[in-house]
């Protein structure tokens, strides 16, 4: 490495460090629903002019109301129908509460009007021919008469608030119309264009919950029965930065069905306590410690400052989530100190990449460090690129198409991958060669780790096992342990959580103060480990929220027994049946974005290696998500958003280890001659395995010490995760490489020519 790509190395190190320090220091976290707690706003839908207030009706208002919350920038919001009327909506950490009732229990019905001329007063509610009058100061008389809609806000495709600095406008709403809309404002604004300059009907009012929110009049450049094209429009009306988010977050949300009222609001406690959350915290620094005590032990002073490089990752990763602002849960930081052990891969990647590349040109180099180590970070960017950007794929798509939990999720992830390129490629290699340059470190190879093999590498050079001349066998085996997978989902089926089922909510008072933690210990003692207990209302905390799975009156009293030994008497002061918080239509959109994830990892690795090797990863990434999923099934364990979460890491783990072990076959098939695939395949298993093995160990650490320590709240959470790691390092030897080299048999590619190889002390080309 050149002392001037070291240098801007460097300075870019530097650079991306102190701004992390910086953000770290100076912006709080923003904490999720379990975490800190926030607000709980009760709503009720009511009979409308066309609509009545049915289950069916609230269930769709609870989607309008979720679109409505993510525009607000609340993330991670819990909605969920309550009864058949009631719509019970908690926000995370949300410092208005009354801004937000106001704003998502408005009805939002959003109309675009030609106007007809002004009027000197109100004419009263909207005549037969559709046609009304309404306040406007800017108009002569001080109203308007509007004609009938001709556009309402189900034609808006998007809306978004935005600080218009060109034309001093101000904050405004700037709105893009589906394809129909668009030629209907098209024709709207080319009518109007039509006018005389200062009639009022050469203006387009847009009309909210029956009241003009702006009423722009058409510029000259308007043509007149053209209109404005493009299918946009902008809403002006010199709106505060509040106002026009929520006005965006209104249109975006679209109509209720039905119009709601505010009958209960109301701050809860965090639905996890306080020693959870030390648990789950002490369990993450063991964990890390343990990954980083074996990193350094295998790599020595390699991995010294590999771990080193994993703790800025993990500041970096910190302060990009809080620059982002997104919402920090007990889920997504179990994901984010997973993905701090996962990160680790990098680097042992080119370590043990530097370990072949040493003993190769060590005995012709003088034994120069530096030298094995820049060709390993050289060969091995192939390999980190791809499982990185296929990783990154599945993370854009999850943020783009999914909602909820999971595209918090892809925020996370993408933000992980991000970070771990940085500091492999560029971190941990600046550290690498300021340290190899030290005089005392060049005349003791030894302490590097790279001036051995390691005991797994060097009995794997030696003896090559033959993995493939038995890929039949491998294959039958997987798939016969996956129609074990589907026979427990389809004999035992899934038993999904109270998030995507629905259940009951019971709140209690209690006649003294209530502890958390007690309160849901007792309630897991007495048989209900996955209820979610809240202290609501007063500071005092003597009320007790406890939601279930569906469960009838002699659950209840057993739980209501549970709080009285820790509480006092207490009474029922509501008992509601809930719907899921997850509903239908987050549930349809975290498959698609899924689907799309899949399509999109095999579209990129058939691009980069072959529509072979492409399946064979996608097709063991399939199987541990199935293996996965059966395991849960057969065990009987809930299936809920923390389960989810875990499942989508598999899918990024499981693609990311075949990917290398690919990479390496790739790599030698190109160099190969005429060895035969599956001798290759066997070549490319024996050298990656190694990696494969550190890599695993270094999650397994964190997993474990979750799993134990963590208590219930992440024990499922990690149980799924050691499965998929497992199962994951399993599918890429038994699985991914089997199948690519049947598949490459059946249908071969063209051989690749053999790289030239120079003659010892020769010019001579061989």
């Amino acid at each position: 490495m050149s002392s001037r790509s070291a240098l801007w190395r460097a300075l870019l190190a530097l650079a991306v460090v102190a701004l992390s320090l910086w953000i770290t220091l100076t912006t709080p976290p923003r904490l999720g629903l379990d975490l800190r707690g926030g607000t709980r706003i009760v709503l009720q839908t009511e009979d409308g002019p066309t609509a009545r207030a049915d289950a069916a009706a609230t269930d769709r208002a609870v989607e309008v109301l979720r679109k409505r919350v993510d525009g607000l920038g609340v993330a991670e919001p819990s909605l969920a129908r309550s009864g058949e009327r009631r719509i019970v909506v908690e926000l995370p950490g949300l410092n208005d509460p009354r801004q937000a009732a106001e704003v998502i229990g408005r009805t939002a019905q959003l109309t675009f009007h030609a106007v007809t001329g002004a009027a000197p007063a109100p004419a009263g509610p909207a005549a037969q021919d559709g046609t009304r009058v309404l306040a406007d100061p800017d108009a002569p008389g001080g109203h308007l008469t509007l004609a009938a809609p001709a556009l309402t806000g189900d034609g808006v495709k998007s809306a978004e608030a935005v600080l218009d600095t060109t034309n001093g406008r101000g904050w405004t709403v700037d709105l893009s119309f589906r394809d129909r809309a668009a030629d209907t404002w098209a024709r709207l604004t080319g009518d109007a264009a039509c006018a005389a300059p200062g009639d009022p009907a050469r203006r387009v009012a847009i009309v909210l919950d029956d009241r003009i929110v702006s009423a722009p009049g058409m510029q000259s450049g308007v043509p007149c029965g053209t209109g404005i094209g493009g299918g946009t429009a902008q809403i002006t009306g010199g709106f505060s930065a509040h106002e026009a988010r929520d006005l965006a977050a209104l249109v975006q949300g679209g109509a209720l069905p039905v119009p709601v009222t505010t009958i209960e609001q109301s701050t809860v406690g965090p639905t996890l306590g306080a020693e959870a959350i030390r648990a789950s915290a002490l369990a993450a620094v063991i964990g890390l410690a343990c990954t980083g005590l074996f990193v350094m032990v295998v790599y020595r002073l390699l991995g010294v400052l590999a771990t080193a490089a994993l703790l800025l990752y993990g500041l970096i990763s910190y302060a990009a989530v809080v620059a982002l602002g997104a919402t920090l849960t007990l889920p997504g930081l179990a994901g984010f100190v997973l993905a701090i052990g996962i990160a680790v891969d990098a680097n042992v990647l080119v370590f043990e990449r530097a370990r072949e590349e040493y003993a190769a040109l060590g005995r012709t180099s003088g034994r120069d460090l530096r030298r094995p180590l820049t060709t390993a970070f050289g060969k091995v960017w192939s390999a980190v690129a791809d499982s990185h950007i296929t990783t990154l794929l599945a993370a854009g798509l999850l943020f783009v198409f999914a909602t909820g939990p999971v595209k918090g999720f892809g925020v996370t992830l993408a933000v992980g991958v991000v970070t771990s390129l940085l500091t492999a490629m560029v971190v941990t290699r600046l550290l690498a060669d300021l340290a190899l340059r030290l005089p005392a470190v060049r005349r003791r190879p030894a302490v590097t780790g790279m001036a051995g093999l390691g005991r797994l590498r060097t009995r794997l050079t030696r003896r090559v096992p033959r993995l493939m001349a038995h890929r039949r066998r491998w294959l039958l085996s997987c798939a016969a342990l996956l129609m074990v997978a589907l026979a427990g989902i389809g004999v035992r089926g899934l038993e999904f959580g109270v998030e995507f089922t629905g259940g009951r909510v019971v709140q209690y008072t209690a006649e003294r103060p209530v502890d958390a933690d007690a309160a849901r210990s007792a309630i897991a003692a007495a048989g209900f480990p996955d209820a979610v207990v809240q202290t609501t209302g007063a500071a005092d905390g003597g009320d007790v929220s406890v939601r279930v799975r569906e469960t009838g009156d002699a659950e209840q009293g057993e739980i209501r027994q549970a709080l009285t030994k820790v509480a006092g008497p207490v009474e029922v002061e509501r008992d509601d049946l809930i719907g899921p918080s997850l509903g239908g239509e987050l549930r349809t959109h975290a498959l698609l974005a899924l689907g799309l994830a899949v399509a999109a990892q095999l579209l990129y690795l058939t691009v980069r290696f072959r529509w072979t090797y492409a399946t064979a990863a996608v097709a063991a990434m399939t199987q541990d998500v199935l293996l996965v999923i059966g395991l849960f099934a057969w065990s009987g364990k809930p299936v809920d958003s923390v389960f989810l979460a875990a499942l989508l890491t598999v899918v990024g783990y499981s693609v990311n280890d075949s990917v290398v072990v690919l990479d390496r076959l790739r790599e030698l098939r190109r160099r190969g001659g005429g060895v035969p695939l599956a001798d290759l395949a066997d070549r490319a298993v024996a050298q990656t395995l190694p990696r494969t093995v550190n890599t695993g160990m270094g999650a397994l650490f964190v997993l474990v010490a979750l799993a134990v320590l963590g208590g219930d709240s992440l024990t499922d959470f990690s149980v799924a995760l050691l499965a998929g790691v497992v199962l994951g390092m399993a599918s890429t030897v038994f699985t991914a490489m089997p199948l690519a080299v049947a598949l490459e048999n059946r249908r071969p590619a063209p051989a690749p020519a053999a790289v030239p190889r120079r003659r010892a002390g020769t010019g001579a080309v061989v």
